[in-house]
């Protein structure tokens, strides 16, 4: 089973810049973590941005689908910042059926102590092998239906609607 990496940036991609103290993109951490993880599958990374996703338009959103309809891969998973997340999935669950897409990421970056940035692909890895057909989140140990899943910013996880 080949699984294909999008990657569109978030948290989960995010370093700590000591001189300007923001977190910001330099890089995707995502082949990173899954050498670490010693991840098996055969797979490949695509970077198709790396922003924000308070910073995400409709046109980014639309980057996202066509890369994910030109795929050869029917199975992806798409690195994506929490904030619009839910929406990205809405996109993609109304146009994509014939794939299995998993979106993931991390409240805290990969790069930072204690992030949940490592937890949460794994689960997304499992997901994206074990899943119907459909787009999902997979969050703080859930895997999600497209259609059936909301941000509790207040509590800082994925929830059910």
């Amino acid at each position: 089973m080949k699984v294909k990496f999008l990657i569109a940036g978030g948290t989960i991609c995010k370093q700590y810049n000591e001189l300007t103290g923001k977190l910001e993109f330099q890089k995707s951490f995502v082949p990173e973590m899954l050498l670490r993880g010693r991840c098996q599958l055969e797979y490949n990374t695509e970077v198709l941005m790396l922003k924000d996703s308070l910073d995400m338009t409709a046109s980014d959103r639309e980057v996202i689908l066509a890369a994910c309809q030109l795929s050869e891969t029917s199975r992806m998973i798409i690195s994506h910042g929490t904030d619009s997340m839910v929406e990205t999935a809405s996109l993609l669950g109304r146009k994509l059926t014939d794939k299995t897409v998993v979106l993931v990421g991390a409240m805290i970056p990969y790069s930072v102590n204690h992030s949940d940035a490592f937890f949460n692909l794994g689960c997304a890895v499992t997901a994206v092998q074990l899943l119907d057909n459909g787009v999902y989140v997979a969050m703080n140990g859930e895997v999600f239906g497209w259609d059936n899943v909301q941000k509790d910013c207040t509590q800082g996880i994925f929830q059910k609607n």
